[in-house]
């Protein structure tokens, strides 16, 4: 079975052009959830963007998940947090504010021991591999032993779309789907090759 679509925006998403850009990726493959990345726009834009993306994703059926930004997630309507920092102590945090209602997410894994401190905390998934960049091999591999031996679903984050792992429940993408000329026809693209048999 395929796995999931888990769509990434890029950091630095433009408040005023990126919302129509989204709508055009999001009428095409069926996306699970989209993170939206803060990047280094100020509090006004970033409360801006996250409005508009938070409507524009949970429209087309996607649950939508903030970076690090559990007072945001309350104020957008959004429906959980992706933890990236702050190690157990953030995620405990975010798990406080949100559960049982909202999304917990961790990323930023390293290590099987990591992994499994985080996965053993009521998270909703473990994402292994970066959010921007190529994924190494490791990710992969932890991204697959993972799968292979934990109920809690594994996203595993391929930016650049250059690696396959099978088994995961979802596959997150960014730099390979906004950099491309239509990100529209990149990401069916990228939903196709997840399709084809290994």
């Amino acid at each position: 079975m395929a796995p999931q679509l888990y769509l990434v925006t890029p950091p630095d998403a433009d408040p005023e052009r990126f919302g129509r850009t989204l709508m055009g990726v999001l009428n095409g493959p069926a996306v699970a959830a989209l993170l939206l990345r803060r990047g280094s726009l100020d509090e006004p834009a970033f409360i801006r963007l996250a409005t508009q993306l938070v409507e524009i994703g949970q429209a087309a059926g996607a649950a939508v998940l903030l970076e690090d930004d559990i007072a945001l997630v309350r104020r957008t309507g959004a429906d959980g947090v992706h933890v990236t920092g702050g190690g157990i102590e953030a995620l405990r945090a975010a798990i406080a504010a949100l559960k049982p209602a909202g999304i917990v997410g961790v990323g930023n894994i390293a290590t099987r021991h990591d992994a499994m401190r985080f996965g053993e905390l009521d998270v909703d998934y473990v994402m292994f591999g970066p959010l921007e960049g190529a994924a190494a091999p490791a990710a992969v591999e932890l991204a697959q032993w993972w799968a292979e031996t934990f109920e809690v679903p594994a996203v595993f984050s391929d930016p650049a779309a250059q690696s396959r792992t099978d088994g995961v429940e979802f596959v997150a993408l960014s730099d390979s789907i906004w950099r491309a000329p239509d990100p529209a026809a990149a990401l069916a693209a990228a939903a196709r090759a997840l399709e084809e048999p290994a």
